[in-house]
């Protein structure tokens, strides 16, 4: 594809930003049951009646663990020089322990040297949702013995793959893990434990922590976490409300951030966490970051709860904005916000900074002449890379964007009703269509300075 002309319509990053697309094992891969795979807890869950959405699974997915090669060979047409995938657990560790069976870990090395053919560097996520259903079984990680199992995984993939991956992150979003799988039930695992699921939590960032451990053993040169984050926003300025904000922003945000980068728990919380704590914990969970990984979708307007509610805090609806497909408000300011805030609250405790994923679900399918015309998410991204470039001008160091997601896949308690990606796929036939955000990207990136991309 050649260059496309500078263009002054261009968000324009720093030279060597990195521009990336990102992915899940279980979003895309599909062949459930191929090669030794086990099962997984997501597909537990799917089975379960009423779970998802539409009644899919990630059975088949987008046919990813076939279609590898066509799906790298569209990276390659993007231009971006980074894509973050995630190792599927139960492909190579069936019941999350013992030996690894050698053809998940074979398929993997065919999918890292076809992107490094191509020119194109990955970021490793090791535990993306997908818990082998075997270590659920023995409690998941409401047991700290899956910490152990973890750090073994860790080690085994660091061991096979270091040599060849540009970063890695550990835990995808610890935060939903516990609140939509352990706390309110609406994700795998399924459970309904609400203030209960905190010990999930520890158990994550423990996880979290000895992984990172592992990594760095085996080689490997850049790690870094990607957990999700949201600036809080209170629904007034009411005593109770802002106090509803507060915690709540604990609970989101400074829960996995400060004891990543400052070795402890928000004091809010300290009491809540005390008991699960065993000496050495919390030097584990604060390694030294390369990167720090944001996630970043949407802010949240928080209020307080009435006395008899199960939380002490409810979520309002933030009016004015666009939304996407899914409902969510489309506040590309308060990308720029957080990372602003992220650098005033943590300074020099703050690694340089990868926005890990950002991005929209808008449904549009092919025309008749085979055009997926997605205008709304073109002026997504757009405006959210102009809010990372805005960061960057006041002094943020932000490296990297990967916008969620390359292809469209199977969103998690949605099923296949959300299309989030630059790539419409047909599941039927699993014609894979570029759409028009996907040709925005690519000339955006060929825009850029020398050595970005």
């Amino acid at each position: 594809m050649p260059p496309a002309p500078q263009s002054p319509g261009y968000p324009q990053l720093p030279a060597g930003f990195r521009f990336g697309t990102s992915t899940a094992a279980y979003q895309i891969e599909g062949a459930a049951t191929e090669d030794g795979r086990g099962p997984s807890i997501w597909d537990t869950f799917c089975a379960q009646e009423g779970r998802i959405a539409d009644g899919s699974s990630g059975a088949v997915a987008c046919d990813h663990y076939h279609r590898y090669a066509e799906d790298v060979a569209l990276m390659r047409r993007l231009g971006a020089g980074g894509y973050r995938l995630s190792l599927s657990w139960p492909r190579i560790q069936p019941t999350g322990s013992g030996a690894p069976d050698a053809r998940g870990l074979d398929f993997y090395d065919r999918l890292l040297d076809c992107l490094l053919e191509s020119g194109i560097q990955p970021m490793v996520t090791l535990y993306h949702w997908d818990l082998p259903q075997a270590l659920e079984d023995d409690g998941g990680w409401l047991n700290r013995a899956t910490i152990d199992r973890f750090a073994d995984f860790a080690a085994i993939v660091g061991e096979r793959f270091a040599d060849r991956v540009e970063h890695w992150i550990p835990v995808n979003e610890p935060n939903v893990v516990t609140m939509l799988g352990y706390a309110t039930g609406t994700h795998a695992p399924g459970r309904t434990l609400m203030f209960d699921a905190l010990p999930v939590s520890h158990h994550l960032l423990v996880g979290h922590g000895r992984a990172a451990i592992a990594l760095r053993a085996a080689g490997a040169t850049s790690v870094g976490c990607a957990n999700n984050h949201a600036p809080m926003w209170p629904a007034t300025e009411d005593e109770a409300d802002v106090g509803a904000t507060k915690l709540f922003d604990a609970i989101w945000n400074g829960m996995y951030v400060e004891p990543m980068l400052l070795g402890r728990y928000p004091a809010d919380l300290a009491p809540l966490m005390e008991e699960g704590i065993l000496e050495g914990d919390m030097a584990t969970i604060r390694q030294p970051l390369d990167f720090y990984g944001v996630n970043y979708y949407n802010p949240m307007k928080v209020a307080a709860a009435g006395e008899d509610a199960e939380m002490p805090f409810e979520f309002r609806e933030l009016v004015g904005y666009p939304t996407t497909d899914f409902g969510w408000p489309v506040v590309p300011d308060a990308l720029r916000e957080w990372l602003i805030t992220l650098r005033a609250r943590y300074r020099a405790a703050l690694p340089p900074i990868m926005i890990t994923e950002s991005g929209c679900s808008y449904g549009m399918g092919p025309d008749e002449q085979g055009v997926v015309d997605d205008q709304p998410r073109i002026d997504y991204l757009e405006a959210h890379l102009e809010a990372v470039a805005t960061a960057i001008r006041r002094g943020v160091d932000v490296r990297g964007y990967y916008t969620w997601s390359l292809l469209d896949n199977f969103e998690w308690a949605e099923g296949y009703t959300q299309r989030f990606g630059l790539v419409h796929v047909d599941y039927e036939t699993q014609k894979r269509t570029p759409k028009r955000s996907f040709q925005w990207y690519a000339d955006m990136i060929a825009a850029q300075p020398k050595h970005a991309g």
